[in-house]
């Protein structure tokens, strides 16, 4: 037998080939999954094998189990909606039409027959029991003709009940219009709002003849399926019909409105006020209600609409008024009055932690001193003036970046002057002055012919009417109107000033290679305002954290009767409050950060009602979600990327994006847009919803320069009236060329002093062409946020309609 020699053991020497590892991409490769999972089964594979190893019978029954679990979940959900231990099921009343009469509607709907009481809180709310559905409902009428109150009612309702009559309330006689411009507007705005479960019903319908009521029950269907397409229209005349919306209310399907959802709100009941100690000015308002959507903590903010943000200081509960209790109810019925607030016990809930409460602060407070450095050694000046003989310096106009100057020529930077900053960027060159002014003066003269023929041929009254136009404001319409057709006729083009530098004119702007590609550091000369503000680093990852964090939040929960003391309340508020009839007061509860202060991104669709345009940076009125407040907004294209175009109007059937200095919003949550009127009175031009709250959106405004070729030849053409200075052309030579054909290309040397200009192009060029240069620079809105308190709703409660 032999024996086997050992076999050698290859070992590899210093030159071994290393292979690159194998790239999965963004996902994770097999082999990191096993060694993080080490053996443990995935949840998801192991009901896959549990449900594999089923029988059918078994699979098809445990289907069967789970569908009816989640239909008992429904009709749990369903049932505990109005009942003893959950809120009342409010009902808002929304005429559609402005002289309706809303008692004989509450008459009509108190008359069921089965109703154990009915009783009235102290902001006037009216409260039914109905033992025959054990639920119970609260029903809030909001002043008919005040926009602002019906919306603030509108979004704290579970259900919004849209009332039309078939007869006029003096006559009798049959209307022929079933919504008035009144219904027109406000559920125009309740749609844009968000709406919750609606039910539409027609009242008198009985007064009418027999045989025009199908059809005019037919006409109403029609009309309302404009808005409310899956809407049935219920009769409000009889018991029975009462009895049927009741339990339409209680039993249909609720619409789920999701920045409602998200927040807690309270409806108030009852409203007290206690001033502090030592101060008149400020107060303790104790507002009572029932609480609704999320629970509500003690340490947080709310939002009383109207009135601003606030902290509490304690949190009570108080036992239910309006409970479910017929035998209750009916001794007391007997006795005469419902009373049932003396006998209300009340206990504390949660008062305030002040190491755990959240602050009122809204703006973070800059540091200028934040910059400064101590005075440099000895060595730190001797490395400076070492790096210092290393770097090229230029003379640039102010506002110019290191970037922007790499590519100004240097005998041009040597003989800048500075510019100014408070000069407008958009200044007018002289013959655009004087053109204005030439317009002017045809206007006023054609203005001067007309009051000439209407002395010698009008009557007096049309005297009085010259007598009310206000000229100045008819030339500033005039003028508006003229540059938002120019501006859609020929976007962004301005024209070269003739007696100022190009490069003085247009020093903040710069040219990019693309619009789309080239970058832009978001960071790069950011405005004084930006240090006042807060910024997330992760907006929607920390968004979807705090809607999370809100749902297991501890305090007062949903359903309960409860009493909040807002803290620090102007007396003012309260009293302008009290001067509104029948306006709700509205509470929310503040997510995190919702009352800190940063770059608010809205995205507006024009209404196509206001058919003015619309300037940007013109003061306009927000309602976002649960807010009220008024800006000047930027406005810029609804597109994708890191920069957006800065739009100078709002034209109409156009969508925009309206950035402004606001608290933060967390989307979604819609939001409704108005103008106010040299009258006062608010017309809504635009609806949409928050974007985002993000500083670092890029909003760039281009300014275009047009020339025209004057002497073409194959590629190359003699180009002039872009420019009126031969160091304007060297200057801008470095910025790219095209033209409204289509076509690319760079000037490629002056000629002469007057403008001229030799250009290079990639194709053959027309006559009829523009040359165009596009230059670009970002803008940022200014601080204009102003918050809308029920002060300045007093003063203009008049003008509210909505034209």
């Amino acid at each position: 037998m032999g024996i086997t020699p050992k076999q050698e053991v290859h070992r590899p020497g210093v030159f071994k080939q290393a292979n690159k590892a194998h790239k999965t991409g963004r996902h994770r490769s097999k082999g990191s999954i096993c060694n993080e999972v080490k053996g443990k089964a995935s949840v998801k594979v192991i009901t896959k094998q549990v449900r594999k190893n089923l029988s059918r019978e078994a699979r098809r029954h445990q289907s069967v189990q789970l569908r009816k679990k989640k239909r008992e979940e429904v009709i749990a959900q369903k049932r505990n909606l109005g009942s003893t231990y959950s809120a009342p099921i409010l009902i808002c009343i929304i005429p559609l039409q402005e002289d309706l009469e809303l008692e004989d509607i509450i008459s009509k709907l108190s008359n069921t027959g089965d109703i154990t009481e009915i009783h009235k809180s102290p902001c006037g709310i009216t409260h039914i029991s109905i033992p025959r559905f054990k639920q119970r409902f609260s029903i809030i009428v909001p002043p008919v003709g005040n926009v602002f109150a019906t919306l603030d009612a509108a979004k704290i309702a579970n259900t919004v009940l849209f009332a039309t009559s078939a007869t006029h309330t003096v006559d009798n006689t049959i209307r022929e219009e079933v919504i008035d411009a009144w219904g027109n507007e406000i559920i125009t705005s309740c749609l844009a709002q968000g709406l919750p479960t609606t039910i539409v019903t027609l009242t008198n319908l009985e007064k009418i003849p027999l045989k025009k009521r199908q059809d005019h029950k037919q006409c109403v269907t029609q009309k309302i399926s404009k808005w409310l397409p899956e809407e049935k229209v219920f009769h409000l005349d009889t018991p029975t019909d009462s009895l049927n919306i009741f339990r339409r209310a209680g039993s249909q399907k609720q619409r789920n409105v999701t920045y409602k959802a998200k927040r807690p709100h309270l409806l108030a009941e009852d409203v007290k006020f206690v001033s502090n100690e030592g101060s008149t000015d400020l107060g303790t308002l104790m507002v009572t209600g029932y609480l609704q959507g999320l629970p509500l903590s003690v340490n947080g903010l709310i939002h009383i609409t109207g009135l601003g943000d606030f902290q509490m200081s304690q949190i009570d509960a108080v036992d239910d008024p309006y409970p479910i209790d017929r035998n209750k109810s009916r001794k007391q019925s007997e006795s005469g009055e419902v009373s049932m607030q003396d006998e209300v016990s009340v206990r504390v809930l949660e008062r305030a932690d002040p190491k755990r409460q959240e602050s009122l602060e809204s703006e973070n407070i800059p540091d200028p001193m934040d910059a400064e450095q101590t005075w440099p050694t000895e060595e730190e000046l001797a490395q400076a003036a070492i790096a210092r003989k290393k770097k090229i310096v230029k003379v640039v106009p102010k506002g110019t970046s290191e970037y922007q100057a790499a590519w100004i020529p240097d005998e041009d930077a040597e003989n800048l002057n500075e510019y100014s900053e408070s000069e407008s960027e958009d200044n007018m060159s002289v013959d655009d002055a004087k053109s204005q002014a030439d317009s002017e003066a045809d206007a006023a003269s054609d203005a001067e012919e007309y009051e000439t023929i209407t002395i010698s041929e009008a009557a007096p009254d049309e005297q009085r009417y010259d007598q009310d136009i206000d000229m100045i404001e008819e030339k500033e319409a005039m003028e508006k109107i003229k540059q938002a057709k120019l501006d859609a006729q020929f976007p962004d083009e301005v024209d070269t000033p003739q007696d100022t530098l190009a490069k003085v004119r247009f020093q903040k702007y710069r040219g990019l290679e693309s619009f789309r590609t080239s970058p832009w550091d978001p960071k790069e000369n950011l405005p004084q305002d930006y240090a006042r503000i807060f910024q997330f680093e992760n907006f929607d990852k920390t968004r979807k954290r705090i809607f999370k964090e809100s749902e297991d939040m501890e305090g007062a929960l949903p359903g309960w009767y409860i009493t909040l003391h807002v803290a620090n309340v102007r007396r003012d508020l309260f009293t302008a409050f009290c001067t509104l009839e029948n306006r709700p007061l509205i509470v929310f509860g503040l997510l995190p950060n919702e009352q800190r202060m940063s770059l608010l991104n809205v995205v507006l669709k024009h209404a196509n009602i206001y058919h003015e345009p619309i300037k940007s940076k013109e003061r306009l009125l927000f309602q976002c979600g649960f807010r009220r407040f008024s800006a000047c907004p930027v406005f810029s294209q609804h597109t994708n990327g890191t920069k957006h175009k800065y739009e100078r109007f709002f034209q109409q059937e156009a969508t925009i994006v309206a950035s402004m200095y606001a608290p933060i919003t967390f989307p979604p949550c819609p939001v409704l847009c108005y103008i106010e009127k040299k009258d006062g009175s608010l017309e809504l031009v635009a609806t949409g919803s928050v974007l985002s709250a993000n500083p670092d959106r890029i909003i760039v405004k281009r300014a275009v320069l047009s020339g025209h070729p004057f002497k073409v030849h194959k590629h190359s053409a003699v180009v002039r009236f872009m420019f009126f200075h031969r160091e304007d052309i060297n200057w801008f030579k470095p910025v790219q060329l095209r033209t409204k054909y289509g076509r690319r290309g760079h000037i490629k040397e002056p000629l002469g002093t007057h403008g001229h200009m030799k250009c290079v192009f990639n194709g053959q060029l027309k006559s009829q062409d523009t040359v165009l240069m596009n230059l670009y620079k970002r803008v940022f809105p200014k601080w204009t946020y102003e918050p809308y308190l029920l002060t300045q709703t007093s003063r203009e409660d008049d003008s509210m309609n909505v034209d």
